[in-house]
């Protein structure tokens, strides 16, 4: 199903023993687009206040509830290796969490997920990192470099659109894929550009390049064409007649027509 991912933020968080606390923002990459943790606000019972959590861990069917449900103990939740969100998440410090938890890596495979196309709930048991990665991992030293294509979702929300021609609006939010964890589309609020505008959705893979410094997104897409585009309204469900349209409109192919047999997951409403 496709969801708004706003709706995620600020919503309570259950271990299997208790909660832990609420969503306070989600990191994705910007190469495949996969939602890859949610950081969760602790409070003051873990020592930096703030943890990641994989979709690995959480329970898709409670998605729909006022919560997000994780197969995970409290104690792992507070022993979990520490991360400062005020800094770019390093591929060293993810390869330390995905091993403790013994998550398979999502990165280096055919798949969105690693060798994986969902990030299937389930512990695979603590699997030592490949002798491969841990050699590219020593190289980062004592100073590992941040993982330049991770990124923060409130982050990019309110960067400015910019289409072919010039400005169309700013980044409202995203809507992702619930069961393969993958952002589909920017949601663009074009009403500061067009009085008595819309809200659109751009699939992520019409968006030619993100402007970390410059705090803007890029597509090759007109003005008068995003203008003229299928609105978006966030009360319906966002199903497939509605996503055929839209791509029909840009006379674009699919993602459920691209990723059939191979590469990233397919949605839930493709099957």
């Amino acid at each position: 199903m496709l969801r708004d991912l706003n709706h995620l933020h600020g919503r309570t968080v259950v271990a299997r023993d208790g909660d832990i606390g609420s969503v306070q923002d989600i990191y994705f990459d910007d190469e495949a687009w996969g939602v890859r943790y949610l950081v969760i606000d602790t409070g003051d019972w873990t020592p930096e206040g703030q943890v990641l959590i994989s979709p690995y861990s959480v329970d898709r069917a409670e998605l729909s509830a006022d919560i997000v449900r994780v197969d995970l103990t409290r104690q792992q939740v507070k022993d979990s290796p520490s991360i400062d969100t005020h800094k770019p998440v390093s591929r060293q410090h993810e390869a330390e969490y995905l091993r403790y938890y013994g998550f398979p890596l999502y990165w280096g495979g055919p798949n969105l997920w690693g060798m994986g196309q969902y990030p299937v709930p389930g512990f695979i048991g603590a699997a030592p990192i490949p002798a491969d990665v841990r050699q590219q991992l020593s190289l980062y030293g004592d100073k590992p470099p941040g993982d330049v294509h991770l990124r923060s979702a409130s982050h990019v929300e309110r960067y400015a659109v910019e289409a072919l021609d010039g400005s169309i609006g700013h980044v409202r939010g995203f809507i992702f894929d619930d069961e393969a964890w993958v952002i589909r589309y920017f949601v663009v609020d074009t009403r500061a550009w067009w009085p008595g505008g819309k809200e659109v959705l751009l699939a992520t893979h019409w968006i030619d390049d993100i402007d970390w410094f410059a705090s803007s997104v890029s597509t090759s897409l007109t003005r008068e064409a995003i203008k003229a585009s299928p609105d978006y309204d966030e009360s319906i469900l966002i199903d497939r007649a509605y996503e055929a349209r839209l791509h029909d409109f840009y006379r674009k192919s699919g993602y459920w027509t691209e990723e059939k047999g191979s590469g990233p997951a397919r949605s839930a409403a493709d099957r």
